[in-house]
Parts: structure tokens; C-alpha cells; sequence
């Protein structure tokens, strides 16, 4: 596999937060980027479900794609992301996997992957054509030996920020490229 090139576009940021955190730090970072491509990854199928159903209902663009929606919802949830009449696509890897759409400004892992090559599958999936892109990952205490081992196989440090320092708001206000 070969690492250095795609990462070398992507703009990487690791934020720290418990589980609880993570679907305000999310919202924050929808809102704060509205009208953006962004695709999240969750790692399960009722973890999709349940962050495009607390986006939905504070009044976010946002469809999901998984195992568990047959062949033509996915295909429409693909379509409306690539048009951008839905800007905001939950997938998880298996889904996700071939996934080629230009423009997507950033990826967002609310939860990092079970194994490290898939967090390299996941962020390529922006920083597409010579294009730069941004991947913001989310990670609470019990995910750390998780993405030590994506360190390792990215042989980088990831920038991380912790969030219980300042309000998500004032971290993506804070932080550029975010």
C-alpha cells in the first residue's frame, strides 16, 4: 500500500473527546462548513443510523449508507451526495469501500476504524484529483491504542487537540484547516 502520497495532501487532525462529546463536535463542524461535501464514518450500522438521526432532526442535509439499506437506497444516497443535494454522507467502511466522489472537502471519522488500513481508505477518500482535503478524526480514551497503531502504519504523528481544553466551537474557530 502505498501511504506517503495521499496522506502528503491530506490535512490530518486528531480531536480528543468521550463518546458523549462527539455528536456536538460534529455538529459544530457541519455547521461551521455548511453546504460542504463531508463523509462520516462510523464504525457500526446503528451508529450510522443514530448520527444521521440527530443531524436530521437539527435540521442537517444528511443521508447514510450501509449493509442494511438495499442496493437502490444506497444508490440514491450516493447520487444526492455526488450532486450535492445532500452534502452530508454517514457510511461505515464496508459500505463505503469505491466510493470515488470529486469534492469531498473532508472526512470525518466519529469513530476510528478497527483497523489501521482503513483509516488510510477512509481519508482517501477527499484530497482527490491534485485536490487538498481534510480529515478530522475523533478520538475518546478507550480508541488511543487504535490510533497509535494508525501512527504506526502512517509513521506520523497525527496533530491532536484536546477538546475538554476549549469548546468544540472555540477549537474549530481555533484551529485552521479544520
Amino acid at each position: 500500500m502505498t501511504i506517503k502520497p495521499v496522506i502528503e495532501k491530506i490535512n490530518q487532525k486528531i480531536i480528543m473527546l468521550n463518546n458523549a462529546q462527539k455528536i456536538n463536535a460534529l455538529k459544530e463542524i457541519v455547521q461551521n462548513r455548511a453546504g460542504a461535501r463531508l463523509l462520516v464514518f462510523t464504525k457500526t450500522k446503528h451508529g450510522a443510523e443514530k448520527v444521521v438521526k440527530s443531524l436530521s432532526k437539527d435540521g442537517f442535509q444528511v443521508a447514510s449508507i450501509h449493509g442494511n439499506k438495499s442496493q437502490n437506497q444506497r444508490q440514491k444516497s450516493l447520487m444526492n451526495f455526488k450532486t450535492g443535494s445532500c452534502p452530508l454522507l454517514v457510511a461505515t467502511d464496508i459500505a463505503a469501500r469505491g466510493i470515488d466522489v470529486p469534492g469531498v472537502e473532508a472526512v470525518i471519522n466519529y469513530d476510528l476504524p478497527e483497523a489501521p488500513e482503513s483509516y488510510v481508505h477512509r481519508i482517501g477518500r477527499t484530497a482527490r484529483a491534485g485536490m487538498i482535503g481534510d480529515a478530522i478524526s475523533f478520538c475518546s480514551e478507550s480508541e488511543i491504542k487504535k490510533l497509535q497503531a494508525i501512527e504506526r502504519l502512517i509513521k506520523a504523528k497525527i496533530k491532536t487537540i484536546l477538546i475538554a481544553e476549549r469548546t468544540a466551537l472555540n477549537f474549530l474557530n481555533h484551529a485552521s484547516g479544520i
